[in-house]
């Protein structure tokens, strides 16, 4: 089950996209330092796919992807969701994952997604922004392929 606790409209977690990120509770990652420490507990409310369209919905015509952060407690239920919401939506709105994960799971689908990101969060390494991360941000490509953008988010 994924649940969500907070969402709002973002400009940089995805390049050239207008957002809605969904923050997602029940984090199974416990990154040291984490800066959404909140999002490892049980809260909020549970994202199913009537209220991810209702969520999407408010914003219909505004928002050119829909990102959700987390969701690394469940990534079967990820990918069921943004399979199913990329069909009724004909893939006009795109898709992205922030997983914590090191790997992607073994079932993963990346047809599902337009946007990946990888990676815990280390204060040692910093965040995608630093040259040192050890996070990584993908493009998915038409042919499933990752194309890797995270140069796009380090500091210049």
């Amino acid at each position: 089950m994924l649940k969500y606790l907070t969402y709002d409209i973002v400009f940089q977690e995805f390049p050239d996209e207008v957002t809605l990120a969904i923050n997602l509770s029940l984090c199974p990652n416990k990154c040291p330092g984490c800066h959404s420490s909140i999002l490892l507990g049980d809260i909020g409310e549970e994202l199913t796919f009537e209220r991810l369209l209702a969520l999407t919905g408010n914003y219909e015509g505004e928002i050119t992807c829909v990102g959700l952060m987390g969701g690394d407690n469940d990534p079967a239920e990820v990918q069921r969701l943004f399979t199913l919401f990329k069909q009724h939506t004909q893939e006009s709105i795109k898709t992205g994952w922030y997983s914590g994960r090191q790997e992607l799971p073994d079932s993963f689908k990346p047809e599902a997604f337009d946007y990946v990101k990888l990676g815990p969060y280390r204060a040692d390494l910093g965040a995608l922004n630093s040259p040192t991360t050890n996070q990584r941000f993908y493009r998915v490509e038409a042919d499933g392929s990752f194309a890797d953008l995270t140069h796009r988010f380090q500091k210049k």
